[in-house]
């Protein structure tokens, strides 16, 4: 008896939050969560709170356009008049994608993917394929100059008379490291079957799974995961606005977005007064509804002044409103003009946007022109709050920091490529990895995490990050630790120092 009546009660606490939602439900998604609703509580209760169980389709069309969520300009087939659910995101497209398998009578894929979600979201779904992060997976994987990086850090190291040895970086090791990320590639491997609560059923055995990187490789082709900002199964705006979903990957020393902004004046705004801000408005208006940039602030969001005038229209192609590249980088430069970055070739024939002297590879980056436009998008945020006395002044140090950086970086390249040269280490002439000796490993550390670092300082007014936390002690350290490891090597018994024979 005690159990039917706390099943009872189980039942009826949960009829009121779906009977609860705007929008109807549709049979097929009702159908899932009679399942669902006691295997995967956590989802389906995540699912209730988000707008896609509460507004229908054709409610949302019906908003003024800048308070829209979506970007079709009538709902799609059969999804207008219910909420957007469990059958409408993992059956309506199922013939596309390679994961799709029978599951009680329905044709059913694990992965979401942006192809899915371009039903409603189009223009989103477009931009995000521009974008440098949908493409992360292959910038990273089939650049064989960064694959070599990939490898010097995740490699498993064997130290047997002497000598250390190195095995290549295994597929596990990549997809909780770099990969994670960058995304990896889902594939089906096999089809197994267990055992459940509704009996036996069959399911499929993933490769690169589990995974949300912003670069995955979808079964159905596409790339990229909506749900590295949008978390599934809220999706909720709210999510992807604070910076602490950017900081997932964006807070490591090679891209201290995250580090830097708590420690700016905006990060301290925000952990003052982010409490009273309004995460859930479109559009977003300044002043009103936050009054410090988050990361979404400066990249991402639609934003209005309290007049309903457009500040910045949302975009999901984050370089939109950045003219430099400067994470990840031998050198800071021009953004790419296409998100494919595996296409670039510098002179010497390497896949990199620069040479080794730092001289971009002009060809496939953006025009001064463009690069214009871009920090002119950019310049409207900041203007919303500050003068432009003070925006001039800020973008003029930030040039001023890229310059610098890339000077000290090409120091550090001149130190590396004398070993190099006087067969202090071994380079690309001798075959061999750029990655692997312990002169080009500060060579990636000058570059990688201080340089980045400094930049990122500068662009965001981290100061400290600036000056002594990863920032410019750190280079100039750096650069005479390197000179230094150069001339013990070159120096045997009785020899005389780099110094005495240049007569110093």
């Amino acid at each position: 008896m005690k159990s039917l009546v706390f099943l009872l009660l189980g039942l009826f606490a949960f009829v009121p939050v779906v009977m609860g939602a705007n929008a109807p439900i549709s049979e097929e998604t009702e159908k899932c969560i009679d399942c669902h609703s006691s295997v995967t509580p956590g989802i389906v209760a995540d699912w209730q709170k988000s707008q896609h169980a509460k507004i229908s389709p054709a409610q949302a069309l019906k908003r003024p356009r800048l308070e829209r969520r979506i970007s079709v300009d009538e709902a799609p087939k059969g999804m207008a008049d219910h909420s957007i659910g469990c059958a409408e995101c993992h059956t309506m497209k199922s013939k596309g994608h390679k994961d799709s398998f029978d599951h009680n009578d329905f044709n059913v894929h694990v992965v979401v993917t942006p192809k899915d979600c371009s039903s409603c979201h189009p223009v989103e779904a477009n931009q995000y394929g521009k974008n440098l992060m949908s493409h992360a997976y292959g910038n990273l994987q089939h650049n064989t100059l960064y694959r070599s990086l990939v490898n010097s850090v995740n490699g498993v190291q064997s130290f047997e008379e002497g000598r250390l040895t190195q095995r290549p970086a295994d597929a596990s090791t990549d997809a909780e490291s770099c990969f994670y990320c960058h995304g990896t590639i889902v594939k089906v491997k096999d089809m197994e079957t267990r055992e459940t609560d509704q009996g036996e059923m069959t399911f499929p055995v993933f490769a690169g799974w589990p995974n949300h990187g912003v670069g995955r490789v979808n079964p159905d082709g596409s790339m990229g995961s909506c749900g590295a900002c949008h978390s599934r199964h809220q999706f909720a705006i709210e999510m992807a606005r604070k910076p602490y979903t950017c900081s997932e990957c964006h807070k490591g020393p090679d891209v201290p977005a995250f580090k830097v902004y708590e420690v700016s004046k905006h990060g301290n705004i925000f952990s003052s007064q982010s409490r009273s801000w309004d995460f859930h408005s479109v559009p977003w208006i300044v002043g009103r509804d936050f009054n410090a940039p988050t990361c979404a602030t400066c990249h991402v969001s639609l934003m209005t002044s309290g007049e309903g005038e457009v500040i910045a229209e949302r975009t999901h192609q984050m370089n939109d409103r950045i003219p430099t590249r400067l994470m990840g980088l031998i050198y800071a430069h021009p953004h790419p003009t296409s998100p494919d970055t595996t296409i670039i070739r510098n002179k010497a024939g390497l896949p990199l946007a620069t040479e080794l002297d730092g001289k971009p590879a002009n060809k496939y980056l953006i025009s001064k022109e463009e690069q214009d436009k871009r920090q002119q998008e950019m310049e409207r945020v900041c203007l919303s709050c500050h003068s432009q006395t003070w925006v001039g002044g800020q973008f003029a140090r930030f040039e001023h920091t890229i310059k610098t950086t890339n000077a000290m970086t090409l120091t550090a390249t001149k130190v590396l490529m004398s070993a190099w040269e006087k067969g202090a280490a071994r380079g690309m002439a001798q075959k061999d990895s750029i990655f692997n000796e312990a002169i080009e490993k500060k060579w990636v550390e000058q570059w990688l995490f201080y340089a980045n670092t400094v930049r990122y300082a500068s662009a965001m007014m981290g100061a400290d990050y600036g000056a002594f936390a990863n920032g410019r002690w750190y280079m100039s350290k750096n650069i005479q630790e390197m000179r230094d490891w150069l001339e013990f090597k070159l120096r045997g018994p009785g020899k005389r120092s780099i110094q005495e024979e240049n007569g110093q």
